[in-house]
């Protein structure tokens, strides 16, 4: 049992700037665990700090939590111009996620936004709240990852059709979507070597992160985390649960497209922080030397992503059982 004093104890860990990163992020996804109006309150009264990255994982969480409470503060996040646009992005992404349909003529809206990223996720939110209303009463499919994505997986299984769907520009955003998250729950080298491609495909600087589908690297994160998913331990997008799967090792292969994609300083912040993440969660030798090269980066937002993405390799390799130990870290240790 939780109690209240220590749902509070938690949350003052989140709110308070003076704590390490990696301490308010572990205490974010433990309250994203916890759910309930408690833990999306304490959430909600972060988005007055000044780490983009911070943010970003915020709105993230109020999404995967799937709770129509939050869709107020995620409103007032994705209309207040003030925000950046990796926050504002989010919490477009978060309005999708949870479902509701009373957000729909909003995100329409916004599908227009002159920001770039927002735009683009903004419409990816609106297909998705469209095809959950053109399914509504059929079951949704749970992939391996139990996240909630902002697109549902293509039917397609053949990685190599999946691969063609995610490189062709003339398709719908929404359709290489649904062939990227089919690749990630495919899983395998071949699966995520055409994720890699699809990350390092045409760069039409004409288009946002997001058209140029650079999301898919978080997916090459998702797909190695031996104990967990992305959604819930690894922080972000692409998103960003709770089993164990196989091919955990899959995304070995995508560290050098990773890697080189961090390191290319000309590349959008969003898409650098994406791949220190899918980094962190994949914590292998080679993702340690690239993390390590940019710790000290001087764009803020890959600077703070390379730091929460060691504290997720430290937790890879070695002994704790969960990332999200905001409750232990207050219970005195046991005998």
């Amino acid at each position: 049992m939780v109690t209240e004093q220590e749902v509070e104890a938690v949350g003052r860990t989140l709110v308070d700037p003076q704590q390490p990163l990696q301490a308010r992020f572990r205490a974010l996804f433990t309250l994203r665990g916890l759910g309930g109006p408690e833990a999306i309150a304490w959430i909600s009264r972060t988005f007055g700090d000044d780490s983009a990255l911070l943010k970003h994982e915020l709105a993230y969480c109020l999404g995967q939590m799937q709770d129509s409470r939050a869709i107020p503060v995620l409103v007032d996040v994705l209309r207040d111009t003030r925000q950046e646009p990796m926050v504002r992005h989010e919490a477009g992404e978060a309005l999708g996620a949870i479902g509701n349909l009373e957000v729909l003529e909003l995100l329409k809206q916004y599908s227009t936004d002159p920001v770039i990223e927002v735009a683009e996720t903004c419409q990816l939110a609106v297909r998705r709240l469209e095809w959950l209303q053109q399914h509504s009463g059929e079951p949704v499919a749970q992939g391996p990852y139990l996240s909630v994505d902002p697109a549902p997986p293509a039917e397609e299984r053949d990685v190599g059709r999946l691969r063609e769907a995610l490189l062709d520009e003339a398709r719908p955003l929404f359709d290489r979507y649904r062939a990227m998250f089919a690749l990630r729950d495919a899983g395998g080298e071949e699966a995520a070597l055409a994720l890699a491609e699809g990350e390092e495909g045409p760069q039409d600087r004409g288009k946002g992160p997001l058209g140029r589908l650079s999301g898919c690297i978080c997916d090459m994160g998702q797909q190695s985390i031996p104990g967990h998913a992305c959604a819930a331990a690894a922080p972000s997008s692409a998103t960003r649960s709770a089993t164990s799967w196989a091919n955990c090792n899959a995304h070995e292969a995508a560290v050098p497209q990773l890697a080189a994609a961090l390191a290319r300083t000309a590349e959008s912040p969003m898409v650098r922080h994406e791949c220190a993440e899918a980094l962190g969660a994949i914590a292998r030798p080679a993702c340690l030397a690239a993390l390590r090269a940019h710790a000290a980066d001087p764009e803020r937002v890959v600077r703070e992503s390379c730091e929460v993405a060691l504290d997720m390799y430290e937790y890879e390799t070695g002994p704790a059982f969960q990332y999200a130990d905001g409750l232990e870290q207050l219970r005195p240790a046991r005998p």
